[in-house]
């Protein structure tokens, strides 16, 4: 059974509010004369502050006496706004309870707290009147649909079930150091990361990953996204190029255009990235960023002749390689290599992983293995850009991985995973037959599925499923430069493995209605 996670506020301290509902009524005042009377005035106020969100569903009002007092209103101009408001809806009186704000407000209705809140945004940005600008940085940052666009559905690329998960295990592990409460651990977070998990990492990468490194070269991060902001921010200046994959993950893509570099595509194959011998020959990169254990999102494995040669070139022009692993754990066949890290004799790549896939999303800790001469830098922008912190948790995160849990964690979950994918690639194959080509099978948590025939409107697929309540994106969008080929990208890691079949048999029915006869 799949973990529920519920979150309600209901807490807030009767003073908190009464001081922003004094606010509000200050913000009001204007000319005396014009003023609408003090009890209506109080009931704009606090209409106002629960849609706008700021005082939110499940919140307890203080007793009409104690509100009069910390407004300096009579009681009875305070009892008038508050039975209005209850009238109307907005507030619930609850018989020796007190006065609460309703779940279901009249103008939005039974809304989760999320979609409340896009509601409300929503509502705000179109009595705003025109536009705010936005940065020649911000609207290349915000032009493009990422994840924030996609509902956690089936099928959905980058996400995952908790079932295997050990939550009271985990629980555990965190309660140990509450319990100890070691002051050093509340903190900002110590140069680098916890150093005993920076440890673990290190030992752990170079078994399973060959990669060259010691604990001080491990800096923790939040994730990927920060490794690679640093990175582009400390290597690169303004107006350098950067290599991408073509198609491209939309996170990198999106950081590195962020940090104002000019992002060149270079084409996909099977054997991975592959520069052109006008590429090899002229191409003056400052950062080139790859996914070769599991390319995102084709799924192809970059070949060994294909990371020599990167490598190679990356020594000679002096450019950095950032080398993104992000779901190396979950290999299901084929040939291994090692980390293009681990290949590398020049100290010009840096490698990145994240704990996301393996663990769960919101954990948000990341890793980033730097070369030795750039450690002083690295430390010092990691430490002063990002303030970085979660010692807590960085500490429990050491006591998993060395007591083995992470391992066998791992193993657990590709069973189930490839479990999932078999499951799911059989279903297509069957489904759709010669229509389609399933690429990316061998490693990593979905599939990317190659339409055949080239006029296939993969956004519309995407748009349709979506309808249907499931989340596929569409393979066009990860292109920088024209598609080459059209396609949808599959998560399999969020559906329970009994689940597939229905799931499948759904989308196949949808992309067949899709396609040419």
């Amino acid at each position: 059974m799949e973990p529920v996670f519920t979150c309600r506020a209901q807490l807030m301290r009767p003073l908190a509010l009464s001081e922003l509902l004094l606010t509000e009524l200050q913000r009001t005042e204007g000319d005396a004369a014009a003023a609408p009377p003090l009890n209506r005035r109080l009931y704009l106020s606090l209409r106002g502050a629960i849609l706008a969100g700021r005082i939110t569903a499940g919140v307890q009002l203080p007793s009409t006496r104690d509100l009069a007092r910390d407004l300096n209103l009579s009681r009875n101009t305070v009892m008038s706004a508050i039975n209005q408001l209850t009238a109307e809806g907005y507030l619930t009186a609850r018989q020796g309870s007190g006065t609460f704000v309703s779940d279901t407000l009249p103008e939005l209705g039974p809304l989760s707290p999320a979609v409340r809140g896009r509601k409300l945004a929503q509502a705000a940005s179109a009595n705003s009147g025109s536009p705010r600008e936005l940065s020649q940085r911000g609207n290349l940052l915000t032009a493009q649909s990422g994840s924030a666009d996609f509902e956690v559905q089936p099928f959905a690329p980058g996400e995952i079930e908790f079932a295997e998960f050990p939550i009271q295990l985990w629980q555990k592990l965190q309660a140990k150091y509450w319990r100890s409460l070691d002051r050093d651990l509340l903190d900002y977070g110590q140069e680098g990361g916890y150093m005993p998990l920076r440890v673990a990492i290190a030992q752990y990468l170079s078994l399973s990953r060959s990669v060259r490194v010691t604990p001080e070269q491990v800096l923790i991060t939040s994730g990927t996204q920060q490794s690679l902001d640093l990175a582009a921010r400390l290597l690169t200046d303004h107006g350098d190029e950067a290599w991408v994959e073509d198609p491209c993950y939309w996170g990198a893509r999106r950081a590195l255009q962020a940090a104002g570099l000019k992002l060149k595509p270079i084409a996909v194959d099977l054997e991975g990235m592959a520069p052109s011998a006008a590429d090899w020959q002229q191409g003056r990169p400052r950062l080139i960023y790859v996914t070769p254990s599991h390319q995102y999102p084709l799924g192809h494995v970059m070949s060994l002749q294909r990371r020599r040669a990167l490598l190679q070139f990356a020594a000679q022009q002096r450019c950095w390689i950032f080398e993104d692993d992000y779901d190396s754990e979950f290999r299901f066949g084929g040939r291994p290599f090692a980390s293009l890290q681990g290949l590398d004799d020049h100290a010009q790549v840096l490698y990145s992983g994240t704990f996301s896939k393996v663990m769960y999303p919101g954990i948000r800790l990341g890793y980033l293995v730097v070369p030795t001469d750039l450690l002083p830098a690295f430390n010092t922008g990691l430490y002063d850009l990002y303030r970085p912190g979660q010692l807590m948790l960085q500490a429990a995160l050491t006591d998993f991985i060395t007591e083995g849990h992470l391992n066998t964690l791992i193993r657990r979950l590709r069973v189930a995973y490839q479990a999932r994918r078999d499951e799911l690639a059989r279903r297509i194959q069957r489904c759709l037959g010669d229509r389609v080509q399933i690429s990316g099978q061998e490693s990593g948590l979905h599939l990317c599925l190659l339409f055949n025939t080239p006029e296939v409107d993969d956004e519309a697929i995407a748009r349709a499923a979506d309808a249907q309540g499931m989340t596929v994106r569409p393979l066009s969008r990860y292109y920088l430069g024209a598609p080459q080929r059209r396609g949808l990208i599959l998560g399999y890691a969020y559906v329970p493995t009994e689940r597939v079949p229905p799931w499948a048999q759904k989308l196949c029915m949808l992309i067949r209605s899709q396609l040419p006869d």
